[in-house]
């Protein structure tokens, strides 16, 4: 089996609608493309709002049955799929490397990460809790109980897609909660393979709906249009973020927001520097640092930053760039042209304010979405690159000269994501971490996911926790009785 043979079972790259696969109302589809070289991997349904009704039909059908399903019913069925995932992981990853770019080595990280999220919230479905307990007055006692908030609307991104579908998917299983997915249109082949798996899982028809389409703001409006839908989930960009918040707001939808990143990689003046680069290169060269978690901007105490920058730009300089696929290619192109361009002009208006390109800074030729690793020294505080996401693999670092000044820059930022922190110093550590704005903080390490933890952010990057403990709770609504004794 092949990648692609992961489809073969997808009625054709159809939408996925109570438990069957069909065409959209119109017959219309759309290609995607291999940013590697932008030839066509094949084509799949183009939804429309009448399509997305359907779906959010289904799924309401759905909903009752599925809440009354035992949770270790439900938590089973979420452990099967883990373990197909993982009997496929090599496929699963061949598909992600052709439609997102990355490479195999790197596609499978992430098959491993998003099916973790699976297996996660399979021990979490038996675990959802209420409470009992006596009135302090006396005279009655208090039960809480805990419901699923009913349909939900995911909506996914490009970049990882599988894990952020697996993010939000397993919570909801797990919760009770049916669901609407869409996923990117730029990759959404992965979102199909994953119904299959969850449908030979066991998992019942109109439970989990996917609806692909070139038309994500109609059929997103739409959806949350109607009272019927409880709950949206969504991974994206901030400006996208808030228009969704506010069409929330007539239905008064419950959301989770996963959005923009910013993040500071904080090298203090005692750290180990060359554990400090190894670690830079986790945290900025995943996914081609098209990562909301990637590192933004690289804030290295003067007296280290030449030796930070030097050694960096070493091993950012011996990568090796090419398609996702190809043994020994070590950093993927970039999703599309636009995001090449915009990677560019951040590059060429910091070297243009006076920053020293260390390594990198240019675009080779096609086919194919690809720059160079890049590593830039001397970046203003105001430039361009620092104040904005970057979204590739380029290293901005700014220098500074107290401990107080690399909070107040790492903080100057409408983002609160993730961060990073490199010291040697106890007090300091903690000192930094609760000074820091960010709803994660990395110390002395590149890589702060986990499905273990609640990853999410605060300020401009969102709301709500996806993982851990508190990633199921974003399902559930609580229901008080009363009982007189």
């Amino acid at each position: 089996m092949t990648g692609l043979d992961l489809l073969a079972k997808t009625g054709s790259r159809g939408l996925f609608i109570g438990g069957q696969w069909r065409e959209s109302a119109t017959g219309a589809r759309f290609e995607v493309r291999d940013p590697a070289d932008e030839s066509v991997i094949t084509d799949v349904a183009d939804g429309d709002t009448h399509d997305a009704m359907a779906a959010l039909d289904a799924a309401v059908t759905a909903q009752a049955g599925w809440a009354d399903t035992p949770p270790r019913e439900r938590g089973e069925i979420l452990r099967r799929a883990f373990e197909a995932i993982m009997d496929q992981a090599d496929d699963f990853a061949e598909l992600i490397s052709l439609e997102m770019g990355k490479t195999l080595a790197e596609a499978k990280g992430e098959v491993g990460y998003g099916a973790e999220f699976f297996r996660w919230f399979a021990e979490e479905a038996v675990r959802i809790h209420g409470r009992w307990m006596q009135a302090p007055a006396g005279g009655s006692r208090l039960l809480t109980i805990r419901k699923p908030v009913g349909p939900c609307l995911f909506i996914t991104p490009w970049n990882f897609p599988l894990a952020m579908g697996t993010r939000k998917i397993g919570p909801a299983v797990a919760a009770g909660c049916t669901m609407v997915v869409k996923p990117a249109e730029l990759t959404p082949l992965t979102m199909l393979a994953l119904a299959d798996v969850l449908t030979e899982a066991g998992l019942p028809g109109g439970v989990l709906n996917v609806v692909t389409t070139s038309d994500s703001k109609s059929l997103s409006a739409t959806l949350m249009a109607d009272d019927r839908l409880r709950k949206v989930s969504f991974t994206g960009s901030t400006p996208v973020g808030k228009v969704l918040v506010r069409q929330s707001a007539d239905e008064l939808q419950r959301v989770s927001m996963e959005l923009g990143g910013n993040a500071p990689f904080i090298v203090f003046e005692d750290a180990d520097v060359a554990a400090a680069v190894d670690g830079a290169m986790i945290a900025k060269m995943r996914n081609m640092g098209e990562a909301c978690t990637a590192a933004n901007r690289f804030l290295v105490h003067e007296s280290v930053a030449r030796e930070f920058a030097d050694l960096l730009a070493q091993r950012m300089g011996s990568l090796t760039t090419g398609r996702g696929q190809t043994p020994g290619t070590d950093v993927g192109p970039l999703i599309n042209a636009d995001a090449v361009e915009s990677v560019g002009k951040l590059v060429s208006d910091a070297v243009q304010d006076g920053a020293e390109l260390v390594t990198g800074g240019e675009a080779p030729e096609g086919p194919g979405h690809f720059y160079a690793p890049t590593v830039l020294l001397g970046v203003s505080a105001e430039a361009r690159i620092v104040n904005e996401e970057i979204f590739g693999p380029v290293a901005p670092i700014t220098t500074f000269t107290s401990d107080d000044e690399a909070i107040a820059m790492a903080n100057a930022t409408e983002y609160g994501l993730s961060s990073y922190v490199y010291t040697r110093d106890l007090a300091r550590t903690v000192k930094v971490a609760e000074a820091l704005q960010f709803g994660m903080v990395g110390v002395n390490t590149g890589l702060v996911s986990n499905p273990a933890a609640p990853f999410g952010g605060v300020k401009a990057s969102g709301f709500g926790r996806e993982g851990g403990f508190e990633g199921i709770e974003e399902y559930l609504d609580t229901t008080y009785v009363a009982i007189p004794v």
